[in-house]
């Protein structure tokens, strides 16, 4: 950094309050809250200087003092409105040349012009420059009455060349500066609306997280707690006849509770990024199908496992999927169908597909929970409206229902195309 550059911060040191006082008058110039105090402040500065530059003509004319405040005066006003600032100052700048030399002031036309194409439409600003170039032609005009010229063609040319010259160069500045104004408003509103998007994905992405969380928690709960609910009613009922019976079932339920704590602190060590056991405790898949319908079995549903395809190729986030499709129509079979019931589970793994279907031929608990009573009863909840989020995730579609004979029945197929969707739904 050059010793110019660093001169404003060496000033702002050395003189502090001089250095707060010019930023105030710096933000209040800029700030478009007042623009009518801050034109009003500029017209004075501008009437000062043309009266100053002027001479002593002024002393000689008084009547010039008019013209110069009608010039000078309306640039108060001119963002406020434009047009009609520039057509008060055209018309008093007429009288002007009409009557008398052209002066300092004059400059007050440009300012003008300069604000109308800077706040206005193109089609305003060409009537404007129009206007001004009609000026422009009436000074060169006048040249040869107010001074004599040795050379008329020679001087009119060069005026006029230098008059156009600043006029044109008046408009086009204030087309530029409009033209950045518009370029940065476009840059803001664009981050006020990159700003929204990202909002909007954030709530989006913490609503699908949320849901997710509430599918995991759903799944892992409620079949572990039904799978220890009825193999403790069981142990009940067989403890007076059977009391090995009893405790091999407590048993299996204190082992099945124990699965359920282990889960339960997998699933939360991978929301904890500081949590290392998450890395030890693989997500369950197709190879934990055998244990889950053991498990099942244990709780008092005979159920069969047919399980075909290459389960290797399919990834994880499928594995669990269908992991949990698994589990949770078995674990809505054991809730609502009377005893006696069996189960059968179908898993077909292609390369592109996976297939799987959970039957069973019970009857609901309720003897009046039949047809549409019993479609009240098993999607009640949101067991089934998981399984749907889950199956979407991978394009594929799910239908659950009873069957013709009895029973209840859950098919569902995921599509593993090109691009299958790891991470777990």
């Amino acid at each position: 950094m050059s010793a110019i550059d660093q001169l404003p911060a060496a000033l702002g040191r050395r003189f502090p309050s001089a250095a707060r006082g010019l930023a105030a008058l710096r933000g209040w110039l800029l700030d478009e809250r007042y623009p009518i105090a801050v034109d009003l402040a500029f017209s004075l500065v501008v009437l000062a200087l043309a009266s100053a530059a002027h001479g002593r003509d002024l002393s000689m004319h008084p009547w010039v003092w008019l013209l110069q405040l009608g010039l000078i005066l309306p640039l108060a006003f001119r963002r406020r409105a434009p047009l009609a600032v520039f057509g008060v100052i055209a018309g008093v700048a007429f009288v002007q040349w009409l009557t008398y030399q052209a002066m300092p002031a004059d400059i007050a036309v440009l300012l003008a012009l300069y604000t109308v194409a800077g706040h206005s439409s193109r089609r305003r600003t060409l009537l404007a420059y129009l206007i001004a170039e009609l000026g422009v032609a009436l000074v060169v005009s006048n040249l040869r009455h107010v001074v004599e010229l040795a050379d008329p063609l020679h001087a009119m040319f060069k005026a006029a060349f230098m008059l156009s010259g600043a006029t044109t160069a008046a408009a086009v500045l204030g087309l530029n500066v409009r033209a950045r104004r518009a370029q940065l408003r476009a840059l803001r509103e664009r981050a006020h609306e990159l700003e929204r998007q990202r909002d909007q994905q954030a709530a989006l992405a913490v609503a699908e997280e949320r849901s997710r969380i509430a599918r995991e928690m759903h799944d892992i709960v409620t079949h572990n707690l039904s799978v220890m609910v009825a193999l403790a009613d069981g142990a009940v009922y067989a403890n007076p006849i059977a009391p090995e019976k009893a405790t091999a079932a407590m048993r299996q339920s204190a082992e099945t509770g124990r699965q359920a704590i282990t889960d339960m602190r997998r699933f939360l060590g991978v929301l904890r990024a500081d949590e290392p056991d998450a890395l030890r405790h693989p997500q369950p898949g197709l190879g934990q199908l055998t244990a889950l319908v053991a498990q099942v079995r244990a709780a008092g549903l005979p159920t069969e496992l047919h399980q075909s395809g290459e389960a290797a190729t399919i990834s994880p986030g499928a594995q669990l999927t269908v992991y949990r499709l698994v589990q949770e129509s078995l674990t809505n079979t054991l809730k609502h169908a009377a005893s006696g019931a069996r189960a059968q589970v179908t898993v077909e793994c292609t390369a592109d597909t996976v297939r799987v279907e959970v039957r069973d031929d019970g009857r609901a608990l309720h003897p009046s929970a039949v047809g549409a009573g019993a479609d009240a009863l098993r999607e009640s909840g949101h067991g089934l409206a998981g399984m749907r989020e889950r199956v979407a995730a991978y394009g594929g579609g799910l239908t659950a229902g009873p069957l013709p004979q009895g029973g209840w029945r859950v098919a569902a197929t995921l599509d593993l195309g090109p691009d299958p969707q790891e991470a777990p739904r």
